[in-house]
């Protein structure tokens, strides 16, 4: 996760953040590490205050309810998944092909979601887990994100690098599901993320791809 220790003074020069916001940001972190080991059902306040070494009623200081903690994990993780996919599209040559732009957002969002980010492997492992209420704001990211795979998938579509039988929308869904739920079953003492990103890309391309 990016360094949010420090911000920027009005001269443009970097000052630290007041304690408040590191201890909340600290809070927050290590509610994302207990949510994704844990669940929504096993994660206590007192496991994430002991994780964050803080007493369990400062908590409250900052969020009002251990839902109103999960929510803002959820909205988080769903959140800098879908800024980190963006950005490592956008800094793709001009001459990527639309397939090999779905190639390069298949290994961020494997990499993002499996070894940089507890936050969207909360966010992903606890989807389904939530109340409704608790998943509102994280939704609507989530639904950001979808039409971001749906444009490169139409795309990919457009420019005849996709099957001519394919049901565009169920096979982005399709796949961001699967890469999704790599998180319950990858196992990193079996199989290296970099094998699993190999086989996630040739899954991709041999089989939506066009012969």
């Amino acid at each position: 996760m990016a360094d949010q220790t420090r911000g920027r003074s009005r001269a443009g020069a970097s000052a630290p953040l007041p304690k408040s916001h590191r201890t909340r940001e600290r809070i927050l972190d290590a509610a994302a590490r207990v949510l994704s080991r844990k669940g929504y059902a096993g994660t206590r306040l007192q496991d994430v205050a002991t994780e964050a070494g803080v007493q369990a009623p400062a908590i409250y200081y900052y969020f009002s309810s251990r839902d109103e903690l999960i929510a803002e994990v959820m909205y988080v993780g769903a959140h800098r998944v879908r800024g980190h996919v963006n950005d490592v599209l956008a800094g793709l040559p001009l001459d990527t092909t639309p397939m090999g732009r779905i190639l390069a957002a298949v290994e961020a969002h494997l990499r993002y979601e499996l070894l940089i980010s507890d936050y969207t492997t909360a966010s992903v492992r606890n989807a389904g887990q939530v109340p409704r209420e608790v998943r509102e704001r994280a939704t609507a990211e989530e639904t950001a994100y979808t039409h971001m795979w749906r444009d490169l998938f139409e795309q990919a579509r457009d420019a005849g690098e996709l099957r001519g039988d394919l049901d565009v929308n169920l096979t982005r869904l399709l796949i961001i599901g699967a890469m999704n739920w790599a998180a319950e079953w990858w196992n990193p003492e079996q199989r290296t993320l970099d094998d699993l990103v190999a086989a996630t890309q040739k899954l991709v391309l041999n089989g939506v791809g066009s012969p």
